[in-house]
């Protein structure tokens, strides 16, 4: 059993589901035509049995007349439902078509055999073979779709028949016999060219209607609305996108309306102008290819529609219509964010340097004065570490609003990028006017804020830039920068006007970082050494790594000059990491006991991977970590204080000692202390400063006891006679000195020779002795 209904499931799936659900279908709609043929059926059946006075025939014509009747009916029960044939409903319908079918050609079969083996009537012989060859040759064309029905119909109905029309003999029933039997065949070969037939139309018909569904879905669901004209003007095509756009109804293309038609519905509509239209209309007939765009009549929507027009080969235009009011609208908003900030809403650097160079050009040849005013906030960036971005971006906008009150309508401001603002002053009589509006822009932008609840307090610092005959914007810019930069060097909170001589410094400037990166690519700096002395051994503990740079015109420059100019240029990460490697290195050729320390700048310490160039320093000089000491500075505490701590962490689970550098300078906090892993501590040499008092003596010892207590080294810097070496070593909280009192800073030669005679080796010829705490 469960083969038969593999067997039979297999057969269903030859198929494609929506194919066999409709063969099933087809069979079943046949009321009328399967009624008729019962009737007639059983009139022959009741003819043969009154002819022939079979009484077996009886049964047979009311089994004829139920079970065609009840067929008939289930037939007719089959056309009245509403829902589409499934191909599970029609695998459910089949067997039970089939079992009614096969029966009813089993009772056809028996009529057929009883009348011509029961009786010699010529008659009925004619009457019962007629009507189930013409039965037959029915069911053969109701039942192309499933061709082995037919052919158990034949084997059920005709078979029997054929048998008996053998069985009778003569001659002729015989030849019958073998006539129906070729005929049967026939008709199951035509059964099977129509199955193959009705199969190819029905698999094309849905081929068809499913493209045609696809096209239907992606036409109706396009971003752009569609037109489609035949080479008559009629509507062919349109899409739902574009009857949505335009307002139109459906009707329109069922009646098949012209282009004339659905342009008028749309200037009823109210979408397109009357004018839009007629463009729109005079394309459509054109014979080329085109785009254009219209604006919607109705200002408050604000539309913008882009058309793109587009003729066939054989006559006729597609049309493709496009919303674009979000492009447009999108576009505006990127052309004026090119040339405004977004921030404060002020012209910005592009549109401002645009603007100077309009109104130097009407200027020209005018007695009137301009200038240029390059205004930097003070302190700017110290709201934003404490109070947050936002609280920044507030207090720009309310800079920006103090500017435009201080200003003239004939007067140009703008933000030239983060904390600065440029001002352009138009027709004044003199350089005393331009003075003026600086110091009312430093005066009142140096006025409390209040911002989210806080109260707060920068500066402003300006550089100021006058015209003159023939001047270029990016000339007048740079000579107001340059001052702005004088400005600010000169204690900040001021303004200065651009002088000559400014120019020469920074074109000094300009070629000092030339030669600082050609410096740094050709290794043209030094490494000195200073030494650290352990107070109760008397013995060099610590060198310093100093840098130096022999310039050849310039001569000696000191890393005072140096730092600065590297940091400002980004070159600072790649000289620090020379440095660490050249004094890693060099200090391998010192005696085992003797620590090298290099200064770590703020910006080279929080460089991304600061512990892997350490690493890597420590490996290629082979020197052990507890050897190398880095000192930083509290600028580089301040900055990402967690970060910062896991950093120094980190080192000193490496082994690096870490030193705190010029304590005692900046934001000087005994925090720093206890709340970050720190081994030495710097007292700067500012603390010296009249030391011979009380006062300043207490404070430095109060300061170096409390390192003591915390577990860290102290050193002090700056010792240059004796009785300050006295004083700061009395009660013995001070562990190392440095200074010029030891040794200056001196090349890697002379620090070798410092040291052997530091640590009992023989000094070589010309050797300086260490003054010790103890001499």
């Amino acid at each position: 059993m469960q083969l038969v209904d593999q067997k039979k499931r297999s057969s269903q799936e030859e198929l494609e589901p929506v194919l066999y659900a409709a063969l099933i279908d087809s069979m079943c709609q046949n009321f009328w035509p399967m009624m008729i043929g019962t009737l007639s059926t059983a009139v022959a059946a009741v003819l043969t049995a009154m002819k022939t006075g079979n009484v077996l025939l009886w049964p047979i014509a009311m089994a004829i007349v139920g079970i065609g009747t009840l067929r008939a009916f289930q037939m007719r029960r089959y056309e009245r439902r509403t829902q589409v044939l499934t191909f599970d409903q029609a695998r459910h319908l089949e067997p039970r078509y089939a079992v009614g079918a096969i029966v009813y050609a089993g009772v056809l079969g028996a009529w057929c055999f009883l009348t011509i083996i029961g009786s010699d009537d010529a008659v009925a012989h004619m009457l019962c073979v007629a009507v189930t060859v013409g039965y037959t040759g029915g069911a053969a064309a109701r039942n192309y779709g499933r061709p082995k029905l037919l052919q158990l119909h034949i084997l059920f109905a005709c078979g029997p028949m054929s048998v008996a029309l053998a069985l009778h003999g003569g001659f002729y029933y015989v030849g019958l016999a073998v006539l129906l039997a070729l005929f049967f065949f026939g008709l199951k070969g035509i059964n099977l060219s129509l199955h193959a037939i009705f199969v190819k139309a029905l698999t094309s018909s849905f081929r068809e209607a499913a493209l045609a569904g696809q096209f239907d879905t992606a036409l109706n669901n396009m971003p752009h609305g569609l037109c489609m004209f035949r080479a008559d003007g009629r509507l062919a095509v349109m899409n739902h996108c574009f009857s949505e756009m335009m307002n139109l109804s459906d009707d329109l293309v069922q009646r098949g309306a012209s282009a004339s038609d659905i342009i008028d519905a749309c200037i009823v509509a109210g979408s397109i102008s009357a004018a839009s239209g007629k463009m729109i209309l005079a394309e459509i007939e054109n014979t080329r290819a085109r785009d254009m765009i219209t604006t919607d009549p109705d200002p408050q929507r604000g539309r913008f529609l882009s058309w793109t027009f587009q003729p066939m080969a054989d006559g006729g235009a597609v049309v493709l219509l496009e919303d674009i009011t979000e492009r447009r609208n999108a576009e505006a908003r990127i052309s004026h964010l090119a040339r405004y900030d977004e921030l404060t809403t002020l012209p910005n650097r592009v549109n401002f340097r645009d603007e100077i160079d309009r109104l130097l050009e009407t200027q020209k040849g005018s007695d009137h004065l301009s200038a240029l005013l390059f205004v930097d906030l003070d302190q700017f960036k110290q709201v934003n570490d404490t109070l947050g971005h936002p609280c920044g971006d507030q207090l720009l906008c309310a800079v920006a609003g103090r500017l435009r009150e201080m200003l003239r309508p004939e007067d140009f401001v703008a933000r030239f990028g983060g904390d600065e603002f440029v001002v352009f002053q138009q027709n004044i009589r003199s350089t005393e006017e331009a003075a003026g509006l600086a110091r009312r822009i430093v005066d009142r932008l140096s006025e409390r804020y209040k911002i989210d609840n806080h109260l707060v307090e920068i500066g402003a610092s300006v550089g100021i830039a006058v015209t003159a005959p023939g001047i270029s914007a990016d000339t007048l810019l740079k000579n107001a920068d340059m001052a702005l930069y004088r400005a600010k060097a000169d204690g900040r909170g001021t303004y200065c006007f651009f002088r000559d001589e400014m120019a020469q410094i920074v074109e000094a400037r300009r070629i000092l970082e030339l030669d600082l990166r050609k410096a740094l690519a050709n290794e043209e700096f030094e490494l000195y050494y200073q030494p650290l002395v352990n107070l109760k051994s008397g013995r060099i503990s610590t060198c310093e790594a100093l840098l130096r740079w022999n310039h050849p015109v310039r001569g000696t420059i000191s890393p005072i000059d140096i730092i600065p100019i590297a940091e400002d240029m980004g070159l600072i990460v790649d000289l620090g990491r020379w440095i660490l490697r050249k004094a890693c290195m060099e200090c391998m050729k010192w005696p085992v006991g003797v620590s090298v320390a290099v200064n770590f700048s703020p910006q080279q310490f929080h460089q991304r991977d600061i512990l892997g160039e350490v690493r890597y320093a420590l490996e290629v000089s082979g020197l052990p970590a507890e050897r190398l000491e880095i000192e930083i500075t509290e600028s580089s505490l301040l900055r990402n204080t967690q970060l910062t701590h896991d950093v120094l962490a980190q080192l000193h689970a490496l082994g690096v000692r870490i030193s705190l550098d010029d304590f005692g300078t900046g934001y000087s906090s005994l925090s720093y202390l206890h709340n970050f892993p720190l081994q030495k501590v710097k007292i700067d040499r500012s603390f010296l400063e009249g030391i011979d008092s009380d006062r300043p003596l207490t404070l430095l010892r109060g300061v170096a006891r409390l390192s003591a207590d915390l577990g860290m080294s102290v050193v002090v810097e700056g010792i240059e006679t004796n009785e300050q070496l006295e004083r700061i070593s009395a009660d013995g909280t001070v562990t190392e000195a440095q200074g010029y009192l030891f040794s200056r800073p001196v090349p890697s030669v002379r620090i070798r020779q410092l040291l052997n005679a530091s640590h009992g080796r023989r000094p070589a010829e010309g050797t300086l002795h260490i003054v010790s705490s103890t001499a």
